[in-house]
């Protein structure tokens, strides 16, 4: 697949940021074979997924494995074209940690995704994190900083920051690059552990080139976070950003197949 621009040819479209929610279907496998129909007129060649439907903010043990097992449905007829990363709770600190080894090391998915249930600062994490560096699993942290504050849960690009000094061996993802992205960039700028998700906002220009700009291309992942937004408008940001096309590839999908390839090797995945 590739998608054409001007005299460019943008090969190899990972979307880091894919959910359940919202996607027409009424079972886990009816979303993921809509959510791969879209992918393909769009040109996107593997999806990563986590999160069931409904989300739960604040899921018990028996929630969030539930939401695991619609992903790990989700994706069982689709190896070849999606990936999974497993929602975790760190309130529930040891059923979180036996869950990471259910679904990462003894079953198909290769990362973390931590939501707003607690911040991500919090000594809470500190196991969890170990365990997925030990895996190779990438983790995935939703954060945000809103005008009118945050939720009570919810973590911000100063607090992953904190997570990722305790932790500099982890691959951390700074999710929607801190909703306020050039807060969220200039926050997380100085630890190279940290590479940021560009899905799930406006498709404002300037977003990427200041990415690139403060990080490096290495460092800034393409997501889309569908069904929340489309993948239209959020490739619409890699696609026109005034960026030389190698670094648009890089963005698109080098980087994340880079940031997968130790878990991916581990697990015999051929790619």
């Amino acid at each position: 697949m590739a998608i054409r621009q001007g005299h460019e040819s943008l090969n190899m479209i990972w979307d880091l940021h894919c959910h359940l929610h919202g996607i027409e279907g009424r079972t886990p496998d009816e979303k993921m074979a809509r959510l791969i129909d879209c992918a393909d007129r769009m040109g996107i060649d593997r999806l990563v997924l986590f999160m069931g439907t409904p989300f739960h903010v604040d899921p018990t043990p028996e929630q969030f494995r539930a939401e695991n097992d619609q992903v790990l449905q989700a994706i069982s007829h689709w190896h070849h074209r999606a990936f999974g990363f497993v929602y975790l709770n760190p309130i529930h600190e040891q059923e979180s940690l036996a869950e990471l080894d259910r679904c990462v090391k003894d079953g198909p998915m290769v990362g973390v995704k931590l939501w707003v249930a607690k911040r991500c600062n919090s000594e809470n994490l500190d196991s969890i994190i170990r365990r997925a560096t030990e895996l190779k699993a990438v983790v995935y942290q939703h954060t945000w900083l809103k005008t009118t504050g945050n939720l009570e849960g919810e973590s911000s690009p100063a607090d992953l920051v904190a997570l990722a000094q305790r932790h500099p061996e982890a691959s951390l993802i700074c999710g929607h690059t801190g909703g306020n992205w050039e807060l969220g960039l200039r926050t997380v700028r100085d630890f190279s552990n940290i590479s940021v998700d560009l899905g799930g906002g406006d498709p404002t220009a300037g977003i990427v080139e200041m990415a690139v700009r403060e990080l490096g291309a290495a460092r800034v992942l393409y997501g889309s976070d569908v069904s929340g937004r489309s993948f239209a408008s959020q490739l619409a940001k890699v696609t026109s950003a005034g960026i030389p096309a190698h670094e648009k590839q890089m963005v698109l999908g080098k980087n994340l197949q880079r940031l997968l390839m130790p878990i991916l090797q581990q697990k015999g995945v051929r790619l």
